[in-house]
């Protein structure tokens, strides 16, 4: 399906009345619900100001799971929720969802029972919907799954599965998924008021970024899914609002296969601050994360932290034979998480993973909170409360069995680069084996070719280099330096497919190159 951001800006323009719902916000939750909302039938118009899942939805952890440390802290409904959402997107796009073994490593006498224990409880939450038991391991056999693993002092360890995602390439597979429902969902326009008749949010004013067009739009209710930016868009509402979210800092880094190899990830099941820590292989490097930094502003482009690296680098060490570096470190991403504020603690990571659906005296309806599990039940539990809200006819929700694009067709995947493509593999080797100059890597580090470069372009709604080399690809995450080589390259091919000129194709490559060098750790550390 070509998916033309131009053909869709002017079905917004050419719309007469109001919307049933605009949802502002086109991340993991905006696109959940335009899909959810579009499937029942319902008129929807998504409004993202930058590009689809730019900020938090595309630097999570890469991990569709239960949630083991939710466990510890007794919120049990919320894992039964999220090994059933597990499930579910496991069946409904499983070009993007893979199983994953996740092996927790025990160093002391009563740890290998212990884990045992509660990974039973895990299996038994999830019930039918669990891939494969966990089972406790000898130290050999730990050893095996995990070979770059300590071995001095190892005693086992207990084998458990979740699954693994691409994130990125999720939403963009959502928002495809919402448009061929018949939704109109567009990056880079800016909402810059509610327009309020009587007191109510009526609709919204938006501007087109990239011509300054303005976009007014009527809608009989405006859905507020701006991740950790919800109270900006609340505070326009009213200017006297209490914060919803407390805002906080997770980063990743990115180390090559050869520190982490084997197709299992490894859980360190308590970190010296309390919570978890996760090495998981992904795109052909392994990813270490997550930290929690409680931050006052989010931004679309959050900073890593000098302590924050140093912090996964010292907690991956001790449990690595060869303890990782600055130097080893091939990309290092930062996220904001959007969690829902708390009156009993301040510490962020101690905060659920629950979402909450909140509509205000004026009418704006506000999601917040959740994690890209649960995405889907989210989407349900805001387009349910929109339709009430709205007094619109209620629809079933039918997304729990409802195949995201990309699901139909998924065994044509091609070369194993292509396999997110899902059932449009097929289209975009079409493309690729059309002329020998969509052949050629994009630079010899990174596992793409010009053609998906093209493909990002005139199917994907990629704007920018930074869509391409940061979500339709995932070369910034895999590799932050071959990214910035690669930019000018993604921009002269960009510039072709987009009709751009040779000023454009140089700001995009100075600005990417700007952002991404925040992507790089320094050497010498802090």
């Amino acid at each position: 399906m070509r998916f033309s951001r131009s053909d869709l800006l002017n079905r917004a323009r050419d719309h007469t009345g109001a919307w049933d719902m605009v949802v502002v916000g086109g991340g993991a939750t905006g696109a959940g619900v335009a899909v959810d909302a579009a499937a029942r039938g319902y008129d929807v118009l998504l409004l993202e100001q930058n590009d689809f899942g730019k900020a938090t939805s595309s630097r999570s952890t890469k991990l569709i799971h239960g949630g083991v440390r939710y466990l510890r802290q007794g919120n049990l409904s919320l894992v039964r929720e999220s090994l059933r959402e597990r499930a579910l997107l496991r069946q409904n796009a499983p070009h993007l969802v893979w199983d994953l073994p996740f092996v927790i490593p025990a160093y002391r006498w009563w740890e290998k029972r212990w884990y045992q224990c509660g990974m039973k409880l895990y299996d038994a939450l999830a019930g039918a919907s669990r891939p494969t038991r966990s089972r406790a391991l000898s130290a050999g056999t730990t050893f095996d799954y995990l070979p770059a693993l300590r071995t001095k002092g190892l005693r086992g360890g207990v084998v458990y599965h979740d699954a693994g995602f691409d994130d990125a390439r999720l939403v963009v597979n959502l928002v495809q998924t919402a448009v061929e429902h018949d939704a109109v969902c567009l990056n880079y326009v800016r909402v810059r008021e509610l327009i309020k008749e009587q007191s109510k949010v009526v609709g919204v004013v938006a501007e087109d970024v990239e011509t300054g067009d303005e976009l007014r739009v009527s809608a009989s209710v405006v859905i507020n899914a701006t991740g950790p930016f919800v109270d900006e868009l609340r505070r326009r509402d009213d200017a006297r609002t209490e914060p919803l979210v407390s805002p906080s800092q997770g980063i990743h880094i990115v180390l090559a296969a050869a520190r982490h190899p084997g197709r299992a990830a490894m859980l360190v099941p308590r970190t010296s601050d309390g919570r978890v820590l996760f090495s998981i292989p992904w795109g052909g490097r392994v990813v270490v994360g997550t930290t929690d930094t409680p931050v006052e502003q989010p931004t679309l482009e959050p900073r890593p932290l000098d302590n924050e690296i140093d912090f996964l680098l010292e907690t991956a060490g001790r449990y690595l034979a060869s303890p990782p570096g600055r130097s080893d470190v091939l990309s290092v991403f930062a996220g904001i998480r959007p969690l829902v504020r708390s009156r009993e603690t301040r510490a962020t990571w101690r905060l659920s993973r629950d979402h909450t659906v909140e509509a205000s005296a004026s009418g704006l309806l506000t999601v917040a909170g959740g994690k890209w599990t649960t995405y889907r039940k989210m989407a349900q539990d805001t387009v349910d409360r929109a339709a009430q809200l709205a007094q619109l006819p209620a629809r079933p929700c039918s997304t729990a069995g409802l195949a995201i694009h990309g699901a139909e067709g998924h065994e044509l995947d091609g070369a194993s680069n292509l396999k997110v493509y899902g059932g449009d593999a097929a289209a975009v080797a079409d493309l690729i084996d059309s002329g020998a100059a969509l052949r050629e890597p994009i630079h010899p580090l990174l596992p793409y070719v010009a053609g998906q470069v093209v493909w990002a372009a005139r199917c994907e709604m990629a704007r920018t280099v930074d869509d391409v080399l940061a979500r339709r690809t995932r070369a910034l995450v895999v590799h932050a330096n071959a990214a910035m080589e690669a930019a000018p390259t993604v921009a002269a091919l960009m510039a072709a497919e987009l009709g751009r000129d040779e000023t454009w194709q140089q700001q995009q490559v100075d600005q990417f190159r700007a952002m991404a060098a925040g992507y790089l750790p320094r050497r010498d550390g802090p």
